[in-house]
């Protein structure tokens, strides 16, 4: 007789790996009823309050899954089977979830981006995806990481709807909202700065719903988080697949984009040779445009520009700081500050020249 919560979560993942073996019963219905049926075979005392977990497992991350539906909860970061972080906005904290094994912690991983047609294994020990919610998902296998199994899941949380609520969470003053909207309506290309976890993302979906619904939008992303109002061309790149093909960088879906007859394009995040194809959109016609970077400063994100745009090869240094400053009108920088975003400079290019 199965006894104890090692039992159960023995029994929870013999059922799991059944169905999830069957590989033809993933409609949520008939997993809860597999489930079920396996579940009265194995322990029929504990179908009730094992059952979701079977599904959670099949069909979602196991373990972690609840965490995934607390809307409070930004980032879930697993290190090993036993060891689940979460942020709530607050800093890390400890949960007492865990996987029983890391092989199941490896299982749950490759259900989840099996799907989206790509692997993770010994010889492929990395792994980017972004999950059906939007959630960003990043795994790292031994032997790249040593004790074990990692995974980041960066949720995409927008607990604040309209820019205007920016003063009553204290990111912003009155005043920088209404320069904020004014830079937006009047077509100024913005730049919003800022560290990890910062809420750049946020801020630009909070910026563009302030884009005229008349105008045709084009969103370049490399992960889609962009949630917009009105006529928006959504772009997203993707990975190399499991056989090494079919990989979407950023800098093709620029190229597309400017082909796509935009009145704005907005490049969800910076952070590699699309700078250069970015301030080329911008030189050419495409005023009130905007995109995120990683940096500390709005003056490091000018920096930050420069470099990744060099990284593209055939331009100098001259030619990119030209068209940085030609193409850019504001830099906004959002910051992190115990639990709080905060906006901490609204800078026009003309001061960091």
């Amino acid at each position: 007789m199965e006894s104890g919560l090692g039992d159960a979560v023995g029994v929870i993942e013999r059922v799991t790996r059944s169905i999830a073996a069957a590989g033809d019963v993933f409609d949520r219905e008939r997993v809860v009823a597999e489930a079920e049926r396996l579940l009265r075979l194995e322990t029929p005392w504990r179908v009730a309050e094992t059952v979701g977990d079977v599904v959670d497992g099949v069909l979602g991350l196991g373990p972690v899954q609840t965490l995934m539906d607390d809307p409070e909860i930004t980032d879930i970061l697993v290190n090993g089977p036993g060891e689940v972080w979460v942020d709530r906005g607050d800093g890390l904290e400890m949960t007492g979830r865990r996987f029983s094994s890391e092989a199941e912690l490896v299982a749950v991983v490759e259900r989840v981006i099996a799907p989206l047609g790509l692997r993770v294994d010994r010889s492929t020990p990395m792994v980017d995806a972004r999950l059906p919610d939007g959630s960003r998902l990043h795994a790292v296998l031994p032997p790249a990481a040593v004790t074990g199994t990692h995974v980041a899941i960066r949720r995409f949380t927008q607990r604040v709807t309209s820019i205007e609520d920016l003063p009553a969470t204290g990111t912003a003053t009155e005043d920088e909202v209404g320069r904020l909207v004014a830079a937006v309506t009047g077509r100024e290309t913005i730049v919003v700065s800022g560290g990890t976890g910062a809420g750049k993302t946020t801020l630009l979906n909070l910026l563009a719903a302030h884009i005229g619904a008349e105008e045709r939008v084009v969103t370049v992303e490399d992960a889609a988080e962009l949630s917009l109002p009105g006529h928006v061309v959504r772009l997203e790149a993707h990975p190399r697949n499991a056989e090494g093909f079919g990989e979407i960088t950023l800098r093709q879906l620029l190229r597309s984009a400017l082909r796509l007859r935009p009145d704005r394009i907005i490049v969800g995040e910076v952070r590699g040779p699309e700078a250069l194809d970015l301030m080329t959109a911008l030189n050419t016609g495409h005023r009130g445009s905007m995109t995120t970077v990683h940096a500390n400063t709005p003056e490091e994100a000018l920096w930050r520009l420069e470099t990744l745009a060099m990284t593209a090869g055939l331009v100098t240094e001259r030619v990119v700081r030209r068209q940085l400053r030609a193409g850019i009108d504001l830099v906004v920088q959002i910051e992190r500050v115990s639990g709080r975003r905060l906006i901490t400079a609204l800078t026009p290019i003309e001061e960091l020249t």
